[in-house]
């Protein structure tokens, strides 16, 4: 599986930890940055993440900043995105099970570091449901 990551210098050091851990796991990783924790502007790194997942460069992607807000809106303006603001490992499930989340939006100022990777876990190994949901889904596009 392909994952394609971003973040701002907020979601830096969060970012580092979830390509690491991945890249460990065997996902092959697209890293739009940023590399550093200078002051960058999240919608920069956002968006070509997005567009990874949108255009089948990758099969999912997970962005992160200060708070997930800014990386779940600037995602969900991307049509074929279903970015899901987690922050904790049941949201992440129900994320995928109920609403097909292929992008998750994480806040590194809000999740604790030894939920981080729980809920990156949880997240990838959750399947969609359909049935009900997938009539919601598609309502949605």
């Amino acid at each position: 599986m392909k994952i394609s990551l971003s973040a701002d210098h907020a979601g830096f050091r969060y970012k580092e930890i979830i390509k690491k851990y991945l890249q460990e796991k065997g996902f092959e990783i697209i890293d739009h940055g940023v590399f550093s924790e200078d002051s960058a502007d999240y919608p920069d790194f956002v968006k070509p993440a997005a567009l990874d997942v949108a255009e089948k460069r990758a099969d999912k992607a997970i962005g992160v900043c200060g708070s997930g807000q800014g990386t779940a809106i600037t995602a969900n303006k991307i049509k074929g995105i279903r970015a899901a603001l987690v922050l904790n490992e049941k949201m992440a499930e129900l994320a995928v099970q109920h609403n097909n989340s292929n992008f998750l939006a994480l806040g590194q100022r809000f999740i604790d570091e030894k939920d981080l990777l729980k809920i990156v876990d949880a997240w990838l190994n959750a399947a969609f449901e359909g049935g009900r949901h997938e009539i919601r889904v598609n309502k949605i596009e």
